[in-house]
């Protein structure tokens, strides 16, 4: 039996489901363009992908490459209409987001801590 170890393999397990999601939706943002999404879809409210093209000096495939990466994270939400897409924004991802960041800004505050 040969064992292969994987480098940089993640062991998701290992920690919470709620850390596991905020890791996630972290790593959605991860990337300027998909910042730059988020901040079309809250100023547009809801938008298709050629929208999003048009403001972005990304090729079309890969503003949907990223907006997949939206979505399968939770970030976003499409619905079909016709031949493309509506985008919006998913609140409640934004919403879990908030309370893990309220959680960590009132632990600390908790704290009072010099570290540092």
């Amino acid at each position: 039996m040969i064992i292969i170890k994987i480098m940089g393999a993640s062991k998701t397990e290992h920690f919470t489901d709620q850390q596991n999601a905020i890791a996630i939706l972290a790593k959605a943002l991860g990337h300027p363009a998909r910042v730059a999404i988020m901040d079309y879809l809250l100023e547009a409210d809801a938008c298709i992908c050629g929208d999003i093209v048009n403001e972005l000096p990304l090729a079309q495939p890969t503003v949907s490459q990223h907006l997949k990466e939206l979505k399968n994270a939770g970030l976003i939400k499409g619905n079909i209409e016709g031949n493309a897409i509506c985008y919006c924004i998913d609140e409640k991802a934004l919403d879990q987001m908030q309370n893990y960041f309220a959680h960590i800004s009132t632990r600390l505050s908790q704290k009072k801590n010099n570290c540092c």
